[in-house]
């Protein structure tokens, strides 16, 4: 089987979270309101769980289909990539990130009367929360849903899982975290799409960044010691389990 190089393996980090941001936070910018036909927040969150999706299969195979600096953590702590690629990845990922808001405010500003300080996707808590939810709400919220996410990265990218699904699971999961926390953060669980959005926002989106990496970052770390602890194999043969488990 053909080993990529770093530079492969990066540059499909860049591109995959390129269009993550590009399709997640572009869907919430020019369509989920747009006259009649807005998608709404049902149609952002399927957005955000199919650009992951599909980047997944596009270039899953050369990187791993991170797309996340949480998940690039997570997975380190769950001993799945060496600490080495960990700093790489996420410069990487984050380049994809200023790229993608780039290529949307540029599509955005073709519009009269845009304004990108009206929010552009930024993910906020307090004043800037889309539901007005405090700042430990967000932290909650964002912490836990990462520790879901990569639960589910983890155990569908198990090699004793079916394979060949797993981006599907991934995808849902994108998704399904949106639909419930869109309203609490605008939903970030990813350090890099809320960085990229962030810069072009600027004042209170930067300001508040901070929650947007710290909870996600623990978050996934947790998930990886979790996962390390369900899914270590310990030798009991299953006759032998069968014994001491009580009809």
């Amino acid at each position: 089987m053909k080993e990529f190089t770093l530079a492969q393996k990066l540059s499909a980090e860049f591109l995959g979270t390129l269009w993550l941001v590009l399709g997640g936070c572009g869907s919430a910018v020019l369509a989920a309101a747009f006259p009649q036909v807005g998608i709404g927040l049902l149609g952002v969150s399927l957005a955000f769980g199919l650009s992951v999706l599909t980047m997944a299969y596009a270039v899953g195979h050369v990187s791993g289909g991170h797309f996340n600096p949480a998940v690039t953590v997570g997975l380190c702590t769950a001993r799945r990539i060496p600490g080495k690629v960990v700093v790489p990845y996420i410069l990487a990922q984050l380049g994809g990130a200023i790229a993608g808001a780039g290529i949307l405010y540029l599509i955005a500003s073709g519009k009269a009367g845009f304004d990108v300080s009206s929010g552009f996707a930024a993910n906020g808590y307090g004043d800037n929360s889309p539901g007005g939810y405090t700042l430990a709400a967000a932290l909650l919220s964002e912490l836990v849903m990462t520790f879901f996410f990569l639960i589910v990265i983890l155990g569908a990218t198990d090699k004793r899982a079916p394979q060949g699904i797993a981006p599907v699971a991934i995808g849902l999961a994108l998704t399904l975290i949106h639909l419930v926390s869109i309203p609490v953060t605008n939903t970030s669980v990813n350090p890099a799409r809320s960085t990229g959005p962030a810069l072009f926002v600027g004042g209170w989106a930067i300001k508040q960044l901070w929650l947007f990496w710290l909870a996600p970052v623990i978050g996934a770390a947790l998930a990886g010691v979790v996962h390390l602890f369900l899914a270590e194999e310990r030798g009991v043969v299953e006759s032998e389990w069968a014994k001491t488990v009580t009809p």
